[in-house]
């Protein structure tokens, strides 16, 4: 070892260590897996969102060219179970879901049929040939319209099609009501997402000559894929190993369990050769989870000093036709417990219903359930401070949590604890970096030359890294909140990481390290990071709800903390002295004050694994595992600012400049937290502009079948994104970190919707739904203009 042990990593802008295969083309996805005698499989899909399915007929599809097999849903009833969600609020309502649609379609693109064939090609022509008779039925896509009487009904045991109802609350809303001088309502909506991942779901299904199969799936949650599938196909859990190779995107989408996943292990044992499958971007459109389709109706109570007295919400989650993994738990824990935001509301009345629609299912996606806890707090505000014609910075901190109100409990409500926070250090320094007060001014001066600039003010808080364990069950979460971390040193001092987290482009591989260099105290490049594949890592919860760092990067915190007391136990019996004596630093054991020659890791390690001078009872290597579970839940908190310009002829918006401000307590890595702020931002501001999910009212058609129409943003739509932390460290864990991959996807959106509108306001515009198109702000303007003349 050399003296370079003695840096400290935590806290250095490290460059990601796993960037060079990429840079070079030597990623390895899913798709680039071969495996002889490979077969193909291609899906038939829906062409309508609800109707009848009176016959399906497969024999032209069984003679086409190359083709091994086709199946209808009713050739496996009863061979693979229904697809069953992991998080269930108590009451739920849960629809059945059969893998393969048996007797009804329910969404445009679920499945109907299957084709197995020799190529690609050959089983996409075969699903041509299939022939289905349909008979059509009512749809419904809109929350709204589905909770109707004399809507049409999805499910006969889900009534009105309400699958769960949630309340939470505290204190007395209507006594706040009462009190306050004014009371407004305010309805908004989350648009509907895809999350456009760069590189779309597939799966290859490989059989052994043992009998076991080995799945290579991009997997947010390989241990967990591992139990779904052993469960729903019937496969003995440990003849299942996943394999989740690089991963081109995740943001939620991949971590939830999805038909093509449990056809492809159940055909390649019935077959006994492997099986294939790829989603076309087309396919993903329809197939893979969509994200937020949430509305929400808002009544604020406040005095006319811009302080909130109360806070009532009525939230319709929109989940789709079935209940995905996490569809219960999205639109009612996750959303409306978060409803107050940042804001010190003792009055808090939310009720939440989880409806199913006639569409494609709606499940987590970045942030799932906070950006619109988020925007329902933070567009309250909004409106309080344009209602009165107060500065939005300062109806915030009339209304912020305080420093020393933390631990805080919002509403004193029974499921929410903000662990540590400063709101206001955020916000001063996210002023000095905007130069507020001087965009304030040049806004003002450019408006009477006929330009119409907006600053937009977002704060946020929410809670992650779901844990503890007994918690989560007691909300029917049917997962643990720990995470696993094995730790091993071989005989020459190196170091392997075997952790349950997965990346899917997150840079663990450098950000574990860092966390285990600091505690064992050997330089970074002696450390390597499996992760992703359920034979060589013990077990794992893997990466969602930003808990990688919070969770598992402290199970490799805690792990490396007993690999260095056990290594200190071995060194005082080498160096024969007692425990106490010994100190570590820079990478050798020595005692203090005496001429003893000190030990290296590496020699203590080589000594570990001969086991000559181990102290008595005490067995050979150096291998430490912990299932490591939170006694709590950290609380991310910033402060985002931006700065728009929108032409009143074309209704674009051009964002001039856009400062985030966050604290995620102990920034590891702040080189990947900012790439980690960066995309959040980037997928909010595509959320508050360009994207949406549209159907048609009438047929349930989806109108985006490609990215054609999807409107993603490209490179010169994103400003360049200045970011800055606030570190106040966590309590609930020992690295004192937050989880930081949302925190971008929940503030900027509501940050560009009062930028947008601040640029408005001249027009009389208090109001707009994302996104916030050129045509949509345009027709804006023109109504807004064509009622000011009459």
């Amino acid at each position: 070892m050399t003296e370079a042990a003695a840096i400290k990593y935590v806290g250095q802008p490290l460059r990601r260590r796993e960037d060079f295969k990429f840079v070079t083309g030597k990623g390895r996805y899913t798709d680039d897996i071969k495996a002889a005698g490979m077969l193909h499989m291609a899906v038939l899909r829906s062409p309508h969102a609800h109707a009848v399915i009176k016959h399906v007929d497969l024999s032209v599809a069984q003679t086409a060219p190359g083709v091994r097999l086709a199946l209808s849903g009713a050739d496996l009833a009863g061979k693979i179970g229904a697809i069953v969600p992991n998080w269930i609020i108590p009451g739920t309502k849960v629809p059945n879901r059969p893998v393969v649609a048996i007797d009804r379609v329910r969404f445009v693109g679920e499945c109907v049929a299957l084709v197995i064939a020799e190529t690609q090609a050959m089983a996409h022509d075969a699903i041509g040939l299939i022939d289905v008779d349909y008979e059509t039925l009512p749809a419904v896509i809109d929350e709204e319209a589905a909770i109707r009487d004399g809507a049409p009904q999805l499910h006969d045991h889900v009534p009105n099609n309400i699958t769960t109802i949630y309340k939470i609350g505290g204190g007395d809303y209507g006594k706040a009501a009462r009190e306050a001088d004014q009371v407004i309502a305010l309805r908004v909506a989350n648009n509907r997402l895809i999350p456009t991942c760069m590189e779309t779901r597939s799966i290859l299904a490989e059989p052994n000559v043992d009998g076991s199969l080995t799945i290579y799936l991009q997997s947010q949650v390989p241990h967990m894929h591992r139990r779904w599938i052993a469960d729903t196909v019937g496969i003995p859990e440990h003849q299942l190993r996943i394999v989740a190779p690089d991963i081109g995107g995740g943001f939620g989408a991949k971590m939830h369990l999805y038909p093509e996943e449990l056809l492809c292990p159940y055909l390649a044992r019935r077959l006994g050769v492997p099986i294939k499958w790829w989603e076309s971007r087309s396919e993903s459109h329809q197939s893979t989870n969509h994200g937020r389709a949430h509305t929400e109706t808002i009544e604020i109570a406040f005095r006319n000093d811009g302080k909130i007295l109360g806070l009532k919400v009525e939230t319709l989650g929109n989940v789709g036709a079935y209940l995905s993994n996490m569809a219960s738990g999205g639109p009612t824990v996750n959303t409306i417990n978060f409803g107050t935001g940042a804001y010190k509301i003792e009055h808090y009345e939310a009720r939440s219903r989880v409806i199913v629609t006639n569409t494609v299912p709606v499940d987590a996606y970045r942030g799932y359930g906070r950006p619109e806890g988020g925007y329902i707090a933070e567009r309250a505000i909004d409106a309080v401070a344009r209602h009165l014609d107060i500065d939005q910075v300062e109806v915030r901190q009339r209304n912020f949590i305080q420093r020393g109100d933390f631990p805080y409990k919002p509403y004193n409500g029974p499921a929410v604890i903000y662990d540590s926070g400063d709101y206001e250090g955020c916000l001063a320094k996210a002023m000095g970096a905007f130069n507020y007060a001087a965009r304030r001014s040049e806004r003002h001066q450019l408006r009477a030359k006929g330009r119409y600039r907006g600053i937009g003010v977002a704060a946020y808080t929410h809670m992650c890294g779901m844990a503890p364990s007994r918690r989560l069950a007691l909300m029917g979460f049917n997962r643990g909140g720990w995470e696993s971390a094995r730790v091993s040193v071989d005989s020459s001092g190196r170091v392997t990481i075997f952790s349950g987290s997965m990346s899917q482009g997150h840079g663990h591989v450098t950000s574990l390290a860092q966390v285990a260099a600091d505690v064992l105290q050997v330089p970074i490049e002696h450390i390597d990071v499996v992760q992703g594949d359920t034979r060589q890592v013990q077990a794992g919860h893997g990466t969602f709800n930003s808990r990688s760092m919070a969770v598992g990067g402290s199970g490799v915190h805690v792990s490396s903390t007993r690999v260095v007391a056990k290594a200190k136990k071995i060194a005082a019996s080498m160096l024969e002295v007692d425990e106490g004596d010994v100190s570590y630093r820079a990478g050798k054991f020595s005692v203090a004050g005496t001429d003893i020659a000190p030990l290296t890791f590496g020699t203590v390690a080589r000594m570990a694994y001969v086991g000559h001078k181990l102290p008595d009872g005490m067995e050979p290597g150096l291998d430490e595992t912990v299932f490591y579970d939170p006694k709590g839940m950290g609380a991310p908190s910033g402060i985002h600012m931006a700065y728009v310009e929108v032409d009143p002829e074309t209704g674009i918006v051009d964002i001039l400049d856009y400062v985030a401000v966050d604290d995620a307590g102990t920034i590891i890595n702040p080189l990947l937290a900012a790439g980690q702020i960066h995309g959040g931002v980037v997928q909010g501001i595509a959320q508050a502009l360009y994207e949406e999910v549209s159907y048609d009212p009438d047929t349930g058609q989806l109108m985006i079948g490609s990215l054609l129409d999807y409107a993603v943003p490209r490179a010169e739509h994103v400003p360049s994104i200045r970011t800055l932390f606030q570190q106040t460290p966590s309590p609930t864990n020992p690295i004192g970190v937050k989880g930081i991959g949302e925190s971008g996807s929940i503030a900027a959106p509501p940050c560009m919707v009062h930028a947008v509108l601040d640029a408005l306001s001249p027009f009389g515009i208090k109001h707009l739904d994302m996104p916030m198109t050129p045509p949509r702000v345009w027709s804006a303007i023109q109504n807004a203009r064509a009622g000011a003349g009459r």
